[in-house]
């Protein structure tokens, strides 16, 4: 029994040996893990600590099987740390998240720098990603925003490259002006963009000055113009807010007004022709249908004319006329043509056929 017991001792022991050399090769081996860990992360670790960034170890690891750069991660986090931002929103984590949502940390970072610096700008973490987020350069408007930016209307390039507006007078004025604006934050999501600033202002000078009596006007004081623009709120539901509206340039062109009225009476005279044409191809239409008639009625004279003779045979067989009567008939005919001859009237007519 004892030499039983001792092979059963012996066998736990052996057995009790075994995981106590599999534990300390896996403590080992964590070990070693971790030391390549710490080292890996090691220096940004200590920038953090030293900085008072709020990140741990273990939200660096963290950041590694996220495959969140943890260097970018940290460097923004010390930034804003300096900087004095203390919103509560900008966390390790929250920065990660706008990383893993496609945003541009280090960008968000300096804009909120840059907008605590200006100290007139209200500008929030969620704010500035959510601005990043929609595609906008968050630190190009915080500093359109400082600085305002110079719009050129129309835009340089363009075709024409100039604004054109008609006074009432009729006269052409070319105009090129330039816009100052700044961003505005609060709409920089889902305002318009800088096409709309310009095409609002060139409706607005278009406007204004074909509201002018006369182009003189305009060309004594061009501020007007930017006045009148300025008052109808062109920024509106914008991501900018106009400043100034400054005339740069002012030329005069052509005499539209007169253009047109030329135009318009070379069109009334052209009517006019054509009216004419119509009436005279009616004058010479109703001039043939007289035409027409008039030898109709030749026709029936002539008709009539042939049977006269037929008459005169039909007396003579009926006995109502004589020869006698005949003769006197043609004798008072030729009489008569005779008279008319001498008093310078038409040729005598024919004999009558019955004569022959």
């Amino acid at each position: 029994m004892l030499v039983i017991r001792e092979s059963v001792l012996i066998g736990q022991s052996s057995a009790l040996q075994s995981i106590g050399l599999i534990g300390g090769i896996l403590l080992l081996l964590f070990l070693i893990v971790m030391f390549f860990v710490f080292f890996s992360f090691f220096g940004l670790w200590v920038q953090a600590f030293l900085t008072g960034s709020g990140v741990g170890i273990l939200d660096l690891v963290g950041m590694k099987f996220r495959r969140v750069p943890a260097r970018t991660i940290v460097r923004s986090k010390i930034m804003a740390t300096k900087a004095g931002l203390n919103d509560p929103e900008l966390t390790t984590k929250a920065l990660e998240a706008h990383y893993l949502s496609g945003g541009n940390v280090p960008q968000v970072i300096r804009a909120l720098i840059a907008a605590k610096k200006a100290k007139t700008i209200q500008l929030t973490f969620r704010e500035a990603c959510a601005i990043d987020l929609a595609g906008r350069d968050v630190l190009e408007s915080v500093q359109t925003s400082v600085y305002p930016k110079v719009i050129d209307c129309p835009p340089r390039g363009a075709n024409p490259p100039t604004l054109d507006a008609v006074a009432k007078d009729g006269i052409q004025l070319m105009v090129k002006a330039r816009v100052t604006v700044r961003a505005n934050l609060q709409q920089l999501i889902g305002g318009a963009t800088e096409e709309t600033i310009i095409a609002r202002v060139g409706e607005g000078i278009v406007s204004a000055i074909g509201s002018a009596p006369d182009h003189k006007v305009v060309l004594e004081n061009p501020d007007m113009i930017s006045k009148a623009v300025l008052k109808r709120r062109l920024d509106s539901q914008t991501a900018f807010e106009i400043v100034s509206i400054d005339i740069a340039d002012i030329d005069v062109g052509a005499n539209i007004g007169a253009r047109l009225q030329a135009d318009q009476a070379e069109a009334d005279t052209r009517i006019a022709r054509a009216k004419a044409e119509n009436r005279r191809a009616a004058f010479v239409a109703e001039e043939q249908e007289k035409q027409a008639e008039i030898e109709q009625s030749r026709a029936k004279v002539v008709e009539a004319q042939a049977e006269v003779p037929q008459a005169i045979a039909a007396a003579f067989r009926s006995g109502k006329l004589g020869i006698m009567d005949y003769f006197q008939m043609q004798n008072v005919i030729a009489d008569t043509d005779m008279r008319k001859a001498i008093a310078g009237g038409s040729q005598p007519r024919p004999a009558s056929p019955a004569s022959n």
